[in-house]
């Protein structure tokens, strides 16, 4: 299991690498690719999707298309009106195909397109900003390295749970750890780069805490829906959404932080 896991681990680590540095088209279309992925398995474990596709899922699937479209023109002028056009697919789904849909179902369906697609497209977004090609990889740099800090200082000293009853292996001491952890990657990371110390390692500590926010969202959604990973795409990861869980709340919190912080 431990191969398998690393072995995937690296293939995720070139393609991210690919994909980042290329940045543009490639970039966009393969958010958009792990983001109608990852919509896919949440509609699966949410009740969404059952058995062949229908209008409520292909809805979804169409909006975050149209989304990414409206990122792709300009996210600060088109990007909400993306939003807005997709909440309102499901709502023509909804009206005129009544009662085929419960409106439990019709609410899972928009929150997968909020959830997944519009939250990861700003891995995309904070690539375009200014010194992107540097931001950009803080939403993993805070995320992934928060949750090994965590883990091997919940390992060595954890006593106080976190969230017992949601997630009974993480500690306080752990978080604690984790953000401290990520506040020093982003450190050294900016030394490296020639960055500003002391503004990533704030970001990355900020970024940190919400990463956690988005690992134990993920675990309720799936305690919720009583099943252990979201998929099994990804040999020894689980799902998408099983590696993407922080991810996906790191992304926009990074690019608001570096907008807010770094005054870009």
């Amino acid at each position: 299991m431990f191969k398998t896991r690393l072995l995937s681990g690296i293939v995720l680590v070139i393609i991210a690498l690919l994909t980042i540095m290329s940045g543009g088209y490639v970039l966009l279309l393969t958010l958009l690719c792990v983001s109608l992925i990852g919509m896919r398995e949440l509609y699966n474990a949410m009740g969404v999707h059952k058995s062949g596709m229908d209008l409520l899922e292909l809805a979804g699937y169409l909006g975050a298309v149209l989304y990414y479209g409206t990122v792709f023109l300009g996210f600060e002028k088109y990007g909400m009106m993306g939003v807005i056009i997709s909440f309102m697919m499901f709502m023509f789904v909804y009206v005129f195909t009544y009662p085929k849909f419960k409106a439990e179902q019709v609410m899972p369906a928009f929150f997968g397109v909020v959830y997944v697609a519009v939250m990861l497209s700003f891995i995309y977004l904070t690539r375009n900003l200014p010194d992107g090609k540097f931001l950009v990889w803080l939403i993993f740099l805070c995320s992934w390295g928060c949750d090994t800090c965590a883990y091997c200082v919940g390992m060595l000293i954890g006593r106080h749970k976190m969230a017992p009853i949601l997630s009974p292996k993480k500690s306080v001491e752990g978080g604690v750890g984790g953000v401290a952890g990520a506040a020093l990657l982003g450190a050294i990371y900016a030394a490296a780069t020639g960055g500003k110390i002391a503004e990533y390692a704030l970001i990355c500590a900020v970024g940190a805490l919400i990463s956690m926010v988005g690992d134990l969202a993920a675990s309720a959604i799936k305690r919720n829906q009583g099943i252990k990973d979201y998929g099994k795409l990804i040999p020894g990861h689980g799902g998408i959404l099983d590696r993407f869980d922080s991810v996906i709340f790191t992304a926009p919190a990074i690019y608001f932080l570096a907008k807010l912080v770094l005054g870009i």
